[in-house]
């Protein structure tokens, strides 16, 4: 009893000394965590107080009654969802779209800021990269009504078309398409802003290995499968966890805005069918348990995907 005080005597004293430490370090870099303050309360509130929310998923929501005396039902509404005829054609909706979008824009932005990296003429290199980052800036609802003009059956598209002598394409009538327009339109809008951290990777890396492997007679394509490719490789793996995380959420805006009567078969995914069932039919509970459920896999895939990208590559989020 008597040797086990002075062990909690020190770690109580070690305690305030780290407080103490703590606080000291605080005051020191006060200004410091006054900037990121905004940044925190923006996240408290639109990320963390919305969780209060969940709970509709679990119960038969009545606005007369509020969140907390509405019924509770379990797992009613997620029972309903798997139970749907929808069901499987939602989720292969969206995973098709997701995994599309990711084998199409991934690797593309990287090949590109390699390609940047060895353009020698400097008014060349930035006008690709303004002409690139451009539509970044355009909004979504710009950028859909661009290409439901560009693609239509009397748009810019086919009249270049005709001009070669080629038959007009029908894009927006074939229900197939769609999944091409949404993927390969996000390309052309994300492909030079999505190369913007590849291109700073590149840059810092130590002119002196590039000239030790002139010397040694490396071409540009050795030295950029041997330098370049090693450099951006962890920078690489913390955007595909972070793309991976995001599998299960594809843009709502997008293909709403493309989503018409005759793709609706190829169209429709989970976030649309959110939308109609929550807000345009008042089945808040229902729409809740399906997001919840969202995002659940999408948290599943985040975590499984780190563990991987840390055991094969040492590079990891956590």
């Amino acid at each position: 009893m008597t040797g086990s005080r002075p062990q909690r005597q020190y770690g109580a004293g070690r305690k305030k000394g780290i407080r103490r430490s703590s606080m000291r370090l605080l005051k020191k870099s006060w200004v410091c965590y006054l900037f990121i303050l905004p940044m925190i309360i923006y996240i408290v509130l639109f990320n963390y107080l919305p969780m209060y929310g969940i709970q509709l998923a679990f119960k038969d929501y009545r606005a007369l009654d509020g969140i907390w005396g509405s019924p509770w039902v379990g797992w009613k509404h997620f029972q309903t969802f798997f139970g749907s005829y929808q069901f499987k054609d939602l989720l292969w909706n969206t995973l098709a779209l997701s995994i599309y979008s990711l084998a199409a824009g991934f690797p593309l932005p990287i090949l590109f800021a390699l390609f940047l990296n060895y353009v020698t003429n400097s008014k060349g290199r930035k006008a690709a990269q303004m002409i690139t980052y451009a539509p970044h800036f355009i909004s979504t609802v710009v950028f859909c009504g661009m290409i439901l003009i560009f693609l239509a059956s009397d748009g810019i598209v086919n009249q270049i078309l005709a001009l070669l002598g080629i038959e007009p394409v029908a894009f927006l009538s074939n229900p197939k398409n769609f999944r091409h327009i949404y993927v390969w339109s996000g390309v052309l809008q994300s492909i030079g802003w999505g190369s913007i951290m590849y291109i700073s990777v590149l840059a810092s890396v130590g002119p002196e290995l590039h000239e030790a492997a002139r010397v040694d007679g490396a071409t540009k394509f050795q030295r950029m499968l041997y330098i370049d490719i090693p450099s951006i490789v962890p920078t690489m793996v913390i955007m595909l966890i972070m793309r991976a995380g995001e599998i299960m959420d594809v843009g709502f805006e997008k293909a709403f805005l493309l989503q018409n009567s005759v793709n609706l078969d190829y169209s429709e995914i989970i976030s649309t069918y959110v939308y109609k069932i929550g807000i345009q039919s008042g089945q808040f509970s229902y729409s809740a348990a399906i997001g919840l459920f969202n995002n659940i896999i999408n948290l599943i895939l985040l975590l499984a995907v780190n563990r991987i990208a840390g055991k094969a590559s040492d590079v990891s989020l956590w």
